[in-house]
């Protein structure tokens, strides 16, 4: 090639790639599902909220030990549940799995078409006594105020259970009967791993060859304020979630006193150990879920970022270093490291035989948890430091469901029916679900709740001055409402 040639190559190179940029961010179209405003005449919203408010004083606490559950808190929410919703009691199948997990059938009228399920959770965790006197109300009060339902459950999950109680209500008593077989799954243990409830209801209905088509449980919401570049809510929709998996780190020694340590104590290569995994962070991926996510949200944003996420073939190593600033973002690129327990001697002044932390992993699609045990044992690489798995809660990271799907187009309709307002975009579970377990036998699995959330809402999960507001709960039952007429009653 000439020397004129190369320089006319050199000056129309980046001209071309600038070109090639604009144009892959000018064909980006909206991905979003413009659908009217529903008008679904669910029950009124304070009275629901009572409701619900009843449903949080049931302190139906999972615990670690098995020895501190309350059948009684358990039995007394599914009276409540009963005596509330007549209706659906004498309208649907019920069935009590594990004793006291609940699984509801309503039949629709063509058995030709596959089933779908819509679950909650009865369950909630454990409300920490040294914190008692900070929340505004008390944890199991119930309490409205303030536009509130205060409690327990009201984000996680109970609000849900109710909510699908109410719609199914409702629906009933406008005389709707399902074209499509619906399924409901309330489970008693989520917040301990699911063995014993959804597992089993999911092992029920395999063993009577149900294949479903969709399942629809918590795990993403109507998020406000969350998401960078948007103003406006944005409706995120898991179709994934990571894999779960606590291994523990454990060395061994002879103790002894402390005023006569050896050179290394087990507190110190556990330590080492620990540093050294930290240190070794697994790398960045732009994996499905999340590439589906970008290609939601990139349409509906500035003309900077529609030219970056247009162009991930070639800005994708620089999305991932924004994604990695924060650690709620670096959590959907990322196999995550978390150190949560670390155990040595019950003494001061004694050196323990034997030193133990747990390091929970949360792993990417296309992550398996054996994979991930080879790597960290190679990280370690010190025989003196034994890893093992521990735990009931091991999972493999879910697959992928598809956005192409009539069973997420339908979702996608519901969700924007209530909240019109809302940006819908599929995204990445980084918790665990009980969901999981039906993977074997659905279609596509669903991670939403119809819940409006701020960032400062996010730390009520589990923590202090858990709520929702009375106007949000009602959106959430017509937003059942919406889904149950749209899945299972549309030809």
């Amino acid at each position: 090639m000439s020397r004129r040639a190369l320089i006319r190559l050199y000056v129309a190179a980046p001209i071309l790639l600038a070109l090639l940029l604009a144009f892959n961010a000018a064909r980006l179209s909206s991905r979003q599902i413009e659908v009217p405003r529903a008008d679904e005449r669910g029950p009124d919203a304070m009275q629901a909220a009572q409701r619900l408010a009843q449903a949080i004083r049931f302190q139906t606490v999972s615990h670690q030990d098995p020895g501190e559950f309350s059948a009684d808190a358990f039995d007394g929410l599914q009276g409540f549940l009963a005596r509330s919703f007549p209706r659906l009691q004498a309208s649907l199948e019920k069935e009590r799995i594990s004793e006291f997990s609940l699984l509801y059938e309503w039949r629709g009228s063509d058995p030709e078409l596959k089933p779908i399920l819509l679950m909650a959770h009865q369950d909630v965790v454990p409300a920490d006594p040294d914190t008692a006197m900070d929340w505004t109300h008390p944890p199991f009060s119930g309490d409205i105020a303030d536009g509130f339902v205060w409690g327990r459950g009201a984000l996680d999950d109970k609000d849900s259970v109710v909510a699908l109680h109410e719609a199914v209500e409702a629906l009933l008593a406008q005389g709707f009967q399902p074209r499509r077989t619906v399924y409901f799954a309330f489970g008693h243990d989520e917040e301990v791993g699911g063995v014993t409830g959804s597992a089993r209801i999911a092992a029920a209905l395999a063993a009577r060859n149900v294949k479903l088509e969709s399942v629809l449980d918590e795990g993403q919401a109507v998020t406000m304020g969350i998401v960078p570049g948007f103003d406006r809510p944005v409706a995120l929709i898991g179709i994934a979630e990571k894999g779960y998996l606590s291994l523990e780190f454990a060395v061994e020694s002879e103790g002894g006193h402390s005023s006569m340590p050896p050179p290394h104590t087990a507190v110190g290569i556990l330590s080492a150990a620990l540093v050294r995994l930290e240190n070794n962070p697994f790398p960045t991926a732009l994996t499905e879920p999340v590439r589906e996510q970008l290609a939601f949200l990139a349409p509906e944003q500035g003309v900077w970022r529609r030219l970056v996420l247009g162009n991930l073939w070639l800005f994708a190593p620089l999305v991932e270093s924004q994604l990695a600033k924060a650690p709620a973002t670096n959590a959907l690129i990322r196999n995550t490291i978390a150190p949560t327990m670390l155990e040595g001697s019950r003494k001061e002044n004694v050196l323990p035989t034997r030193a133990r932390a747990v390091i929970n992993f949360r792993l990417l699609p296309g992550t398996g948890t054996e994979a991930l045990i080879w790597r960290v044992k190679s990280i370690i690489a010190d025989p003196r430091v034994r890893i093992a798995p521990v735990g009931t809660s091991r999972s493999e990271p879910s697959p992928v469901s598809s956005v192409e799907s009539e069973a997420f187009q339908r979702l996608h309709r519901s969700v924007k029916a209530i909240f019109p307002e809302a940006v819908v975009a599929p995204s990445l579970v980084l918790g665990a679900t009980d969901s999981r377990h039906f993977a074997s036998i659905a279609d596509n699995v669903f991670r939403f709740k119809p819940t409006r959330l701020k960032r400062e809402d996010l730390k009520r999960f589990h923590g202090i001055d858990e709520r929702i507001a009375v106007q949000n709960y009602g959106e959430s039952v017509r937003f059942y409402m919406r889904y149950l007429r749209d899945a299972a009653g549309q030809p």
